[in-house]
């Protein structure tokens, strides 16, 4: 070990040839050739991870109830399709929307907060115009919603609503409650402006107008039930309703047996046999005391006898409680 420590001279050779450059220390490290993406958390598009896939079957029926209600309110043949789904910021969303605009606030019990649809303003003064004997004519100049304008949008939107709420019964039953109408995007208030929302477009279209409709969901209000929204939950629940559908149909042709226990009576051997032609065994009840039912050796109900059409018959009165006598 000895011979492996350097001298004082050897040391300050060294630290000589250092600073001189003969001997260079710097490592060399061999170059690895790196992936780096950006990645904003704040943007991430939350409609491709699949917690939301059960909306999918709620936009479809609800397009269906929707088309159906406006062809029956306008007395006309309309189209709705779903056009387009996107994740977008309230803030930016909104911002595209001018003065005015058909926005109707509503609320989703029992989830918290408030959700949104907004009507491009064409297509309000369409249906308003439809709904006054007229084709559905735009309106060469957008101006502001007159009072009976606006109850006109009110009335629209609640038949928009209950279709909704019934596109919902399916998945998740809520109750659908509307809360306010406003034409001004400024005076629109729903989470925070980074906050994401949920954006499904509907395009409503005629031979003599067309417009779209936008139904906005907060992320927020949506999280709490995010598990019953999600494509494990739906699998999952399909696969539950089609099993029990296949066992109720296996288990109603089931044959079982079906006894009515008319009385019971102990008796010795001794006494079984003395047995003569003739002799009365009494029971322990009598003809107006209910009747056991017994399947499968099981009691299960207590009934009445009877005679139906000349057969003998037992008339259920009673469900036998399983946990009668326990305790």
């Amino acid at each position: 070990m000895a011979d492996q420590i350097l001298s004082q001279e050897e040391i300050d050779a060294l630290l000589s040839a250092m600073d001189s450059g003969e001997i260079d220390v710097a490592e060399e490290t061999p170059e690895v050739a790196v992936d780096v993406r950006s990645y904003d958390l704040t943007t991430q598009n939350i409609m491709q991870r699949g917690q939301f896939d059960a909306l999918e079957e709620v936009y479809d029926k609800f397009v269906n109830l929707f088309q159906a209600s406006l062809s029956g309110l306008f007395q006309r043949a309309l189209s709705v399709k779903a056009i387009s789904r996107e994740t977008v910021k309230f803030g930016e969303f909104i911002k595209a929307f001018s003065n005015p605009t058909g926005f109707v606030i509503f609320g989703m019990e029992p989830l918290i907060g408030s959700a949104l649809m907004a009507f491009e303003p064409n297509l309000v003064f369409s249906f308003i115009d439809c709904m006054f004997g007229g084709e559905g004519k735009a309106m060469e100049k957008i101006r502001e919603f007159t009072m009976i304008e606006r109850r006109m949008l009110q009335r629209i939107s609640m038949a928009v609503l209950k279709d909704l709420e019934t596109a919902w019964d399916s998945v998740y039953r809520i109750r659908l409650s509307l809360r306010k109408i406003e034409t001004k995007p400024e005076f629109v208030y729903l989470v925070n402006p980074s906050d994401q929302l949920i954006i499904v477009v509907f395009a409503i279209s005629t031979e003599s107008f067309s417009g779209n409709i936008h139904l906005c969901l907060p992320y927020l209000m949506l999280e709490p039930i995010k598990d019953q929204l999600s494509s494990s939950y739906l699998r999952e629940k399909d696969r539950a309703s089609s099993f029990g559908d296949e066992i109720r149909s296996l288990l109603g042709r089931t044959e079982v047996n079906l006894v009515a226990e008319l009385g019971k009576t102990v008796y010795t051997v001794q006494d079984i046999l003395n047995f003569e032609v003739d002799d009365i065994l009494r029971l322990n009840t009598g003809p107006q005391n209910n009747v056991v039912v017994n399947i499968e050796r099981v009691p299960k109900y207590l009934g009445m006898p009877g005679v139906v059409k000349g057969n003998k018959a037992v008339q259920i009165t009673e469900l036998i409680d399983p946990d009668r006598g326990k305790g």
